[in-house]
């Protein structure tokens, strides 16, 4: 898989575009800016976004192609992001740092969600938040974007006890229109989470 995110984020275009997810966009504008965490975060579109708005952002990506254009884009706009290239396993995340954790379109095999989405939890302060937007198992098929593995996709049951243990402020399903770049595109079906850690 590194070395098919390293090929598509190798491409000279933006692939999902480098305006931030309107979700993730509509969200953050809701709270104070502080310290947030945006695991697989690609070509940086949603970092260098919160960093504009004021955010100090840690990013990773196992991707070294998504790290250079989110450093080029950071660049572009006068702000920096602290970036790492690493696997979800290995990203040494700090404990209770985080006043947010943005997982957008973050999806992993259902074997490694649960262990992320725990460490996600250690990784907020009392009253950090996750917002969490990815695409609803009955996205398999359409051709806007997404992976190409059931087990790869999201239910709101899965959401629900994956973070069970937060208070649960927004849990929905969407259709949404998607306009991001050339591998999001169309209509699509997420799931939206926002929780706050008690």
């Amino acid at each position: 898989m590194k070395e098919f995110w390293n090929e598509r984020y190798g491409q000279q275009t933006y692939v999902y575009g480098v305006l931030p997810n309107l979700f993730f966009k509509e969200q953050i504008a809701k709270a104070k800016p502080g310290n947030i965490l945006l695991p697989a975060e690609g070509e940086g579109r949603n970092g260098v976004y919160a960093a504009t708005q004021g955010w100090s952002v840690d990013a990773f990506d196992y991707s070294a192609s998504g790290k250079e254009k989110a450093v080029q884009l950071a660049s572009k706009h006068n702000v920096s992001i602290n970036y790492e290239v690493e696997t979800l396993e290995n990203y040494q995340i700090k404990s209770g740092h985080y006043d947010a954790v943005g997982l957008i379109f973050n999806h992993m095999p259902s074997s490694l969600r649960q262990l992320v989405h725990q460490r996600v939890i250690e990784a907020l302060k009392p009253g950090g938040s996750v917002i969490l937007e990815a695409f609803e198992k009955n996205q398999l098929g359409l051709p806007s974007g997404g992976p190409k593995s059931i087990d790869m996709l999201y239910s709101i049951e899965e959401l629900k006890e994956d973070f069970g243990s937060l208070d649960i402020q927004l849990l929905e399903y969407a259709d949404v229109m998607l306009e991001e770049g050339e591998y999001h595109k169309g209509p699509g079906k997420t799931i939206r989470l926002v929780a706050i850690k008690p």
